[in-house]
């Protein structure tokens, strides 16, 4: 190296400087060393890592692909970052489903690749291609709990001796399982009881996953008074009645849509996807880095912010929506969680529609409680903090219709499933685009589908979620207690 280090120490910096999180300087570190010795694979293997964390998908592909061009160790592993990426940055399904057979024509064991395989057919709406990919890697690890846990939810399960309940409680009791496996395989038996009718021990088994859940996560637990803290935060930082703080209107343009989660988000973005030059963005990670790095610390760095770096934000935004989504006029944005951050997009786009989705109250907080998801979401682990938590999203969502007006519109998934035709229509003309009765048909899309509802979004109507609550009453009573006050809505 011209610094008077050798290839060997300035690689140990880099990887050193990436164990700190200095991303940025651990990329610049490990691309001096390849442009002077670009034979290392492991050097370019560990560059494609950090440029993926960064966002550098491109720049991932093609620093993964010279680690494969010098013969690394163990190519299925490129191939499978690749098509994760691919999948899950890209949207490429097709380029991610040819990395995952490229890793498994190298290693037809490789597990990884084989349940990556399966979910990329999950996503797609493949249900037999998904269930063979778990099947056989079934077949080559009887305990590949994930695997079996996928399965599951594949199955349609209406009896309560259905086999795969026997197969699912099995797994549950091996002492193989880890409490992220408990936490699976739970949910899987959670679903499969309560579609076949057997509500206490649905309840039961939701109980268990979720404690295997917050025993398998990293110890984050959900703080009542924060929350409170950081709805108070928002309110202030964004009041009622100021003016938006930029001006920039040119495609593509965006559509939020929000709420909690299991509140209809998946099935208003494929509405909406029908008509040519919608694009479904499906959950964006976009709003929340913005916020973060332009307006440090946030909220209340944005509450003196001038209206330059809003313009800057949006523009942003727009570059990192053209870039995966050329050609789209305008793109959906569905990640539950931007309800938190509708006074920053208020500010960033003030001519932009927000449609908030919502259900009735307790089947949407049972529908959280019912569901795997990542453990940092530490409010929907007890059914009490989840109906704290729903108060003050509530409360925020109250404020944020004093901001928009007549530019937020609720969404509701009840109303939908009993008269989809006036309520999907209503949705069109608040988004300003053309109804036509087809795109009802939205389950006939082929169109990848990266969330919990891949399934109930690909039939005609799935109406058994509402009103799921009834089923519950018993165990259900404290929260309907809670939110008395949300119960005609």
């Amino acid at each position: 190296m011209s610094n008077g280090i050798t290839a060997a120490e300035a690689l140990s910096q880099a990887e050193r400087l990436g164990a700190e999180g200095r991303v940025a300087d651990a990329i610049r570190l490990y691309r001096a060393v390849l442009q002077q010795a670009p034979q290392l694979p492991d050097a370019w293997y560990n560059l494609g890592v950090l440029e993926r964390r960064a966002g550098l998908y491109l720049e991932a592909l093609a620093s993964y692909a010279r680690a494969l061009e010098f013969n690394i160790s163990g190519p299925e592993e490129v191939h499978l970052n690749r098509g994760v990426i691919f999948s899950d940055c890209l949207r490429d399904a097709a380029a991610a489903e040819r990395e995952l057979e490229a890793a498994l024509a190298l290693n037809p064991r490789y597990a990884p690749a084989l349940l990556n395989l399966g979910n990329l057919h999950e996503d797609l709406g493949r249900r037999e291609h998904a269930a063979q990919a778990y099947r056989r890697l079934l077949e080559l690890d009887p305990r590949a709990f994930e695997a079996l846990a996928r399965l599951a939810g594949l199955s349609d399960v209406t009896d309560a001796n259905d086999p795969m309940i026997a197969r699912l409680r099995a797994a549950l009791a091996d002492p193989a399982a880890d409490a992220a496996a408990r936490a699976s395989l739970g949910f899987a038996l959670v679903r499969a009881l309560d579609a076949c009718g057997e509500y206490a021990a649905a309840f039961a088994a939701a109980r268990e996953a979720n404690r295997a859940s917050r025993e398998a996560g990293p110890g984050v637990r959900y703080d009542r008074a924060t929350f409170e803290r950081t709805v108070d935060e928002l309110i202030r930082a964004f009041p009622a009645g100021e003016v938006p703080g930029s001006t920039a209107d040119a495609p593509p343009h965006p559509v939020f849509i929000c709420g909690l989660y299991r509140s209809g988000s998946t099935l208003a973005e494929r509405l909406l996807a029908g008509p040519a030059g919608v694009a479904a963005g499906g959950e964006l990670g976009f709003i929340a880095p913005l916020a973060e790095s332009l307006f440090a610390p946030f909220p209340s760095g944005a509450a003196l912010a001038p209206p330059a770096l809003f313009a800057e934000a949006a523009a942003r935004y727009r570059a990192e929506l053209a870039r995966f989504f050329p050609g789209a006029a305008w793109v959906t944005d569905k990640r539950p969680e931007n309800f938190l951050y509708l006074g920053l997009i208020r500010r960033m786009f003030p001519h932009a529609r927000v449609v908030h989705t919502t259900r009735n109250a307790l089947d949407n907080c049972l529908s959280i409680y019912f569901l795997h998801l990542d453990q940092r979401a530490a409010y929907a682990l007890d059914l009490a903090d989840i109906g704290h938590y729903y108060r003050q999203y509530r409360r925020l969502m109250a404020h944020w219709r004093t901001l928009f007006g007549e530019d937020l519109l609720d969404f509701n998934y009840d109303r939908f499933v009993r008269d989809p035709g006036p309520t999907a229509r209503r949705l069109f003309d608040f988004c300003g685009l053309a109804w036509d009765e087809r795109y009802l048909e939205f389950s006939e899309s082929g169109a990848a589908v990266k969330t919990a509802s891949v399934w109930q979004v690909r039939r005609a109507l799935y109406r058994h979620a509402s009103g799921r609550a009834r089923h519950y009453a018993h165990e259900l009573a404290p929260l309907a207690a809670e939110l008395a006050d949300f119960a005609e809505d």
